[in-house]
């Protein structure tokens, strides 16, 4: 830690500390009479208006990992790295109807986790707990991912080392996040996500104005990272990527926006914060107004082609000897800007990675606090009782995701996320689809799920990545050449690839449908649905309708 940036780190230090003050000070925000019940502490007492709604989906879904890893993807293999911008394009047009139908149903039923949904939908408590235990598994890498973009800006402030002293820094940031989550819960990001985003449009307007006056123009930043990333690697003896889709990954480019934007609203953290709004019209603005925050994400990813060009050399990660491609922002930023700007930048970051792994490891704990607590443990856990194991579950999610960071090699982030993203997109029949239709028998969507997520795990443990010498869960795209269904390859020889996790969700479908359809025949049991078509359109004047159960 001899090469300390101490300008950056005062003024990211200075940052930090303010969010931290708002987090604690968020206890008292639009407080109810008690943060010790799940509606107050988890969902913020549901009373989020627009602004603060889009604020908080902001902050939850454009995280630290847009800052780092999407511009690293670009960096290192050009224009698949845009997946990112057609994606959220598309995913709110696709959400708001489910969006609406989703938090009418909880506020009149008092669901808190997309689980309890399918729980009240099947009234099975299985596909309920195969649904909590796909989300609280596919947030963890999610949190880890935020924790890696946090763990990038301080080591190109000259925190860098290896083991529990290397990770200090890291660990005193997530105490502190873990201590004021659990005395705020859901507030307490709702109110630092207003900091975050205002600094993250500061530094995005000035890079993209700034860095390619200073560089040459946008044509020259073109031209130069082309020539950069036609060029045959040493390892692979095959160009980089390109600026432009080939023939083989357009396929894979198109399946994996249209799968994340399925899974995106999929995901526990996201539904907490629709759940947490206080009505069906918050809900409506917020699908018009985010797809503001693409036009920042589509500039933002063009950083990794002005990193190109600034001849921006990754920092080594100490623990692994290896080049760490998450520092390829905070570096560009820390060689390209003054010291005090540069400070803004990592604290932009920093704080951007903060705010989604507060709401992230909230939706897990409520997970696990309604859907398997109260579910298998304690069934007649009053609120209060609810509200303290969701707080002490906040608390260990966040010590497992830090565990992630310090025990694995977390220089591909970005596959740690979409492999989450393959197990997510697996409730998307038992959670999205049952908003429409009750055709599907729950043995149906329990075997579905049985398939898809078998498959797509078999599926991403045979992907290698030469670049890194990694044989197994190498990334999510599979060469449709080596798709192999029970022997049989249907397209081999060819080198086209499409995302896993699309592949997967097909063979969910089918095995559901056809389950579904014997389940009909032999006439077996499915449930009782404790839901009704009002609920499903209840408050549309946004009336202030309270949950079952909450005063």
């Amino acid at each position: 830690m001899s090469n300390l940036q101490w300008p950056e780190l005062i003024i990211f230090t200075i940052l930090f500390a303010l969010v931290t003050v708002l987090g604690f000070m968020a206890s008292r925000w639009q407080r109810g009479s008690t943060l010790d019940h799940l509606d107050e502490w988890g969902l913020g007492g549901r009373k989020f208006g627009s602004w603060i709604t889009w604020f908080l989906l902001g902050g939850d879904l454009y995280t630290a990992y847009t800052f780092v890893a999407v511009p690293a993807l670009v960096f290192s293999a050009g224009a698949l790295g845009l997946y990112a911008l057609p994606y959220t394009i598309v995913v709110y047009p696709i959400v708001l109807l489910p969006a609406l139908r989703m938090w009418s149903v909880s506020r009149v039923r008092g669901y808190v986790t997309p689980a309890d949904f399918v729980r009240g939908r099947f009234g099975s408590p299985i596909l309920a707990l195969l649904v909590a235990i796909t989300g609280i598994v596919a947030t963890m890498p999610y949190i880890a991912l935020q924790l890696v973009g946090l763990e990038a800006v301080l080591r190109t402030m000259g925190i860098n080392g290896s083991g529990i002293v290397g990770h200090l820094p890291l660990l005193v940031a997530f105490v502190i996040l873990a201590f004021y989550t659990y005395q705020s819960g859901l507030r307490a990001p709702a109110l630092i996500a207003f900091v975050k985003d205002i600094l993250i449009y500061i530094v995005i307007l000035v890079a993209i104005i700034y860095l390619p006056s200073k560089l040459g123009g946008w044509s020259h930043i073109f031209d130069a990272a082309a020539k950069k990333l036609g060029t045959p690697s040493p390892t692979t003896g095959k160009p980089a990527g390109s600026i432009l889709l080939t023939a083989n990954n357009q396929l894979q480019y198109a399946t994996l926006a249209l799968g994340s934007a399925l899974a995106l609203f999929l995901y526990p953290h996201s539904l907490t914060s629709v759940l947490a709004s206080r009505g069906r019209n918050v809900i409506k603005r917020n699908m018009v107004a985010l797809p503001a925050y693409s036009l920042v994400l589509g500039l933002l990813a063009l950083l990794g082609y002005v990193a190109i060009t600034a001849g921006v050399k990754p920092l080594t990660n100490a623990a692994t000897g290896k080049a760490d491609g998450n520092t390829i922002v905070p570096v560009l930023f820390d060689t390209q800007f003054s010291s005090w700007f540069a400070g803004i930048a990592f604290a932009a970051i920093g704080i951007g990675a903060l705010v989604p792994a507060a709401i992230m490891s909230i939706a897990a704990a409520n997970l696990w606090t309604r859907n398997i607590y109260k579910e298998y443990i304690r069934k007649n856990a009053t609120p209060a009782e609810e509200a303290k194991q969701a707080k002490l579950a906040s608390l260990v999610v966040k010590l497992g995701a830090v565990a992630v960071i310090i025990l694995i090699d977390p220089q591909f982030s970005i596959d740690l996320q979409l492999i989450g993203g393959v197990l997510i997109l697996q409730t998307l029949p038992a959670v999205a689809l049952a908003l429409y239709t009750r055709w599907f028998h729950r043995w149906g969507l329990i075997a579905g799920w049985v398939v898809g997520i078998g498959w797509g795990l078999i599926m991403l443990y045979g992907i290698p990545n030469p670049a890194n010498g990694k044989q197994h869960f190498g990334g999510s795209a599979l060469a449709l050449g080596n798709m192999s269904i029970f022997g049989w390859h249907p397209f081999s020889g060819s080198q086209v690839q499409i995302y896993v996790g699309f592949v997967a969700l097909i063979a969910n479908l089918v095995v559901a449908a056809i389950v579904t359809v014997i389940a009909r025949q032999l006439k077996v049991f499915n449930g009782t649905d404790d839901t009704n078509a009002e609920d499903y359109h209840a408050d549309e004047n946004d009336k202030d309708l309270r949950p079952i159960g909450v005063h």
